[in-house]
């Protein structure tokens, strides 16, 4: 820290400590804008690729602008926003994310807290994968190669991409929010072992429900099973421990950032954050592609159409993608009814 930074906050560097320090870190995660040749190219040059790699170690998370072609976010989010209101006509039996009907969910007083509940009616997120075919499957958003580089780099080569989601977070104008969580909901490595590629596909604001984000929580004492309630199975679990919230604000504060339409939000597994309600008369729409480290056993498999198969061995080639591949009609007759939620084992076998 220059010492430039101590005398325009006015702080004795012999009088900070290891919590005030932390305390001038960032709340907000670090977005990096790609220059043209670094877009065209599909790779970042040294200095942005440091950047980002520094953020995932310290954040847990960072923030590539421009890395996606608008026009082909807009055709799949036509679909999806479709597909999110077919979900969401089957009631009760819609593929929710910790909240819903006859679900134990936190009742809104002058603020949401963790640990209270009430039984309720209405719907925060809906999973929804994407179709798997090749009109809504634009390499520049599935096998972004930023997005590639990033996990490479961080994880080690030919990373493994097992799980293609997203998150659709309806028109809601009750308050009512996720619990801070971690998806790392499993005995799981201290060490980098996945990274998520969010990807919006609209603009993401507080109003229609960017994710919060507990930025640094993915490392050390506040990474693993300690920190948790709720065993792995359960709809709700990963729930971090309310004292340990407190802690945390004091610390570093969460945030719920504005993420412009075209980014990439590359994620570490472990890091703490919570679904916000969208408070918008608009579905909005977030994809989540995990990456495993190619030494992490996770048996997951993806399940594409066919006619992909060229298309994912030519533009996937720097990750190995486990793959069923089946007959488009097959898979555009189910893949809106497959798991969701904690039914995804993330874990690695013996």
């Amino acid at each position: 820290m220059s010492a430039r930074l101590f005398c325009r906050l006015k702080i004795s560097p012999t009088a900070l400590t290891a919590r005030s320090i932390h305390r001038l870190a960032s709340t907000y995660p670090t977005a990096i804008k790609p220059t043209k040749d670094e877009i065209s190219n599909g790779r970042l040059a040294s200095r942005n690729l440091e950047k980002a790699i520094r953020c995932l170690h310290e954040d847990g998370l960072v923030v590539i602008e421009d890395a996606i072609p608008h026009e082909d976010l807009d055709r799949l989010n036509a679909k999806m926003v479709q597909d999110a209101r077919t979900l969401q006509s089957r009631g009760k039996d819609m593929p929710f994310n910790y909240n819903v009907g006859n679900s134990k969910l936190r009742r809104p007083r002058k603020e949401p807290t963790p640990n209270t509940t009430s039984t309720l009616t209405h719907h925060l997120t809906v999973q929804q994968d994407p179709p798997p075919t090749s009109k809504y499957f634009p390499p520049s958003i599935f096998l972004n190669p930023l997005a590639t580089q990033l996990t490479t780099t961080h994880l080690g080569p030919r990373p493994k991409w097992t799980f293609c989601s997203g998150n659709s977070a309806m028109p809601n104008p009750t308050p009512q929010r996720q619990p801070v969580h971690s998806d790392a909901d499993f005995a799981h490595p201290t060490h980098p072992f996945a990274l998520v590629i969010n990807v919006p596909l609209i603009d993401f604001t507080p109003e229609n429900g960017s994710t919060e984000l507990w930025l640094g929580t993915h490392t050390g004492p506040l990474s693993g099973l300690q920190v948790q309630e709720g065993a792995h199975g359960d709809r709700a679990s990963g729930r971090i421990k309310e004292p340990l919230l407190a802690e945390r604000r004091e610390i570093r504060a969460p945030c719920q950032p504005s993420v412009r339409k075209g980014s990439i939000v590359v994620r570490d597994l472990r890091l703490w954050h919570a679904g916000m309600p969208n408070l918008t008369d608009e579905v909005r729409v977030m994809l989540a592609l995990i990456h495993f480290a190619p030494w992490y056993r996770n048996p997951m498999r993806l399940e594409l159409a066919e006619g992909l198969r060229g298309l994912v061995e030519e533009a996937g080639g720097g990750l190995e993608v486990p793959v069923d591949w089946v007959g488009e009609e097959e898979v555009m007759g189910r893949y809106l009814g497959r798991g969701f939620g904690n039914s995804y084992d993330f874990g690695q076998v013996e």
